[in-house]
């Protein structure tokens, strides 16, 4: 896996593990938003680590919320659906907002082929319907 150093070349990623680091809660959609990413950076027991230091999440909810994003096979949220949620929480997910290039995942990770044909395929049918 490519580690924990790769994941913090997005400044959203390095805020959020900065913040669980620090021991913060970053709210729902900023756990959500870490585990979606964060899954083709490092293994569970990194992502549990880490998340369990959010003082509202405990080991238990970090593994079941880890195993939903897999199982569904969620892809990294687009810096809209990122602002979207951030909207609805207190933390602040994307600490840049105003600008336009933060929060863009997709800008400054690389992620596997299947998570870029999964979005190319997810277009097509929208496309088509």
């Amino acid at each position: 896996m490519p580690g924990i150093e790769e994941l913090r070349k997005n400044d959203m990623m390095a805020h959020l593990i900065d913040s669980l680091e620090s021991g913060k809660d970053i709210g729902h959609y900023g756990r959500l938003v870490f585990v979606m990413v964060a899954r083709y950076f490092l293994s569970e027991d990194e992502i549990v680590r880490l998340l369990k230091n959010d003082p509202d999440f405990s080991e238990e909810d970090a593994r079941s919320l880890y195993k939903q994003v897999v199982s569904r096979g969620y892809n990294p949220p687009k810096r809209e659906r990122v602002l979207e949620w951030q909207d609805q929480q207190d933390f602040p997910i994307c600490p840049n907002p105003e600008d336009p290039g933060s929060c863009n995942v997709y800008k400054d990770l690389n992620f596997p082929e299947e998570v870029y044909e999964q979005i190319n395929e997810y277009y097509d049918q929208k496309t088509e319907s």
